[in-house]
């Protein structure tokens, strides 16, 4: 370990590039992807191994120490994240900017009002056909058998709401 700490002390360039790298896989942990800093970190690594060019023991000996670090850091951010510190962080998005008219430009709000048949049982998922196009549709909960007429009550998102029409 001596010659090791000997060898990172003589050569701070190949520190630094190290440190950095290091930094950089552990700030890519926060986010989600493999984006700039993961390939930047993963890069600054690689030449921080090129300018320092330790000897095959030492090279082991400082992939171990580094693979245990990340390890570590890795180990650290799955704690916070799964306690819900990762929430709070500065790091993670927390608004997401939608369009105020994206649910009235909704294609499938087109389908309310409108009358189909059931091709296959909704349980409460299924098949409905509308003027000849078949989408998937979720009743309101309650079982509809195949070839019963409904109609669209509400669209959620993707999701078409029906209900029997009773005769």
């Amino acid at each position: 370990m001596g010659g090791l700490l000997g060898l990172l002390g003589a050569n701070v360039p190949a520190l630094i590039l190290l440190l950095v790298g290091v930094g950089l896989l552990v700030f890519e942990m926060y986010i989600p992807g493999f984006g700039v800093p993961g390939t930047l970190g993963i890069g600054s690594l690689v030449m921080g191994f090129v300018v320092l060019k330790p000897s095959m023991e030492q090279g082991l000996l400082l992939f171990v120490v580094l693979a245990a670090v990340l390890c570590v850091a890795l180990s650290v951010c799955l704690v916070t994240a799964s306690r819900g510190r990762l929430e709070k962080s500065r790091l993670a998005l927390k608004d997401v900017a939608l369009d105020p008219n994206a649910a009235a430009s909704n294609d499938l709000n087109y389908f309310i009002g409108k009358t189909g048949v059931t091709r296959t049982a909704l349980r409460p998922v299924g098949m409905a056909e509308f003027d000849g196009v078949k989408l998937n549709v979720v009743s309101d909960g309650e079982f509809i058998g195949q070839g019963v007429p409904i109609r669209v009550q509400k669209v959620a998102g993707n999701r078409i709401v029906v209900a029997e029409i009773e005769a």
